[in-house]
């Protein structure tokens, strides 16, 4: 477990190491800042607030997100699913995977998986005080889905040949087309059992106009990350060959919402859907 976790409250006159790049901006750390979280930079702001600018659903797509991802593990968990993989994980915040599963079930155990430094400093951060054996954050590349799934410390945490939650919430959008995102999601789905469920979210231009769907990227291609948005005929091709839990593919804040419809919730640009192998 790392034990460098200065950085994350170092003052002005006291810069941040290197390695993380502080001055290139970085997606998770965007993201957190969408959130309203305090782990980024100038560059992440800087950036962040330029996407903003083009409207205020990034950030309600942003909270829209998290808020599915928190329903989802909560509806999987009282499924009776206990064991997730959740990769992609971003830096942690309120409401984590493995708090909002142990609220459910206190012996469930997540694996989190970034490929990512500065999530990892986080994740482990936080996960010092849970329950040793129930969660853990390793390193691993989800343009390598063989060698996750052939990790030994995944499969020391996770039996593979009981149903498995596989997350992978607003993380395939930094994937390119180049790197086959539907092959990668392909072979992790073929490597759990039946009764194993994916629980995804994408982001969308399907709500914006060629021009201004085009911006958000052209922000992140000065980041750390690219991102690649995918219209929602491409982001269900991810669940083919599953039965897809009601009501389907819909925005994120449309998955079996805990609070009163808004009027943003049919724009919010962020597909979701939870979907079981049979």
């Amino acid at each position: 477990m790392s034990t460098d976790q200065s950085w994350m409250s170092w003052s002005d006159d006291t810069p941040p190491p290197a390695e993380l790049h502080p001055e290139i901006p970085h997606p998770a750390r965007m993201y957190d800042y969408y959130l309203g979280g305090k782990d980024n930079f100038p560059a992440d702001r800087a950036a962040a607030e330029q996407v903003l600018s083009f409207g205020p659903l990034v950030r309600i797509s942003a909270l829209a997100n998290r808020a599915f991802l928190q329903r989802a593990v909560r509806h999987l968990a009282e499924l009776g699913i206990d064991q997730f993989l959740d990769i992609g994980t971003g830096i942690p915040t309120a409401g984590n995977t493995h708090e909002i599963a142990q609220q459910v079930n206190p012996s469930a155990r997540v694996a989190y998986l970034d490929n990512d430094p500065i999530v990892l400093v986080h994740s482990r951060a936080l996960l010092a005080a849970a329950s040793q054996g129930t969660a853990t954050v390793l390193q691993a590349d989800l343009r390598d889905p063989a060698a996750i799934l052939a990790d030994p410390q995944v499969r020391q945490l996770l039996d593979l040949g009981k149903p498995v939650a596989l997350l992978l919430f607003a993380v395939l959008h930094f994937v390119d087309d180049a790197d086959d995102p539907h092959a990668i999601v392909r072979t992790l789905v073929d490597a759990l059992p039946s009764g194993s469920h994916l629980a995804l979210s994408h982001a969308t231009g399907d709500f914006a106009s060629p021009t201004d769907a085009a911006k958000g990227p052209s922000v992140y291609r000065s980041a750390s990350a690219q991102l690649t948005m995918r219209r929602k005929d491409e982001v269900a091709r991810f669940f083919d060959g599953l039965e897809l839990l009601d009501p389907g593919l819909v925005t994120a804040s449309q998955w079996r919402p805990d609070r009163p419809a808004q009027e943003t919730d049919d724009r919010v640009a962020i597909w979701a859907a939870v979907g079981r192998k049979p």
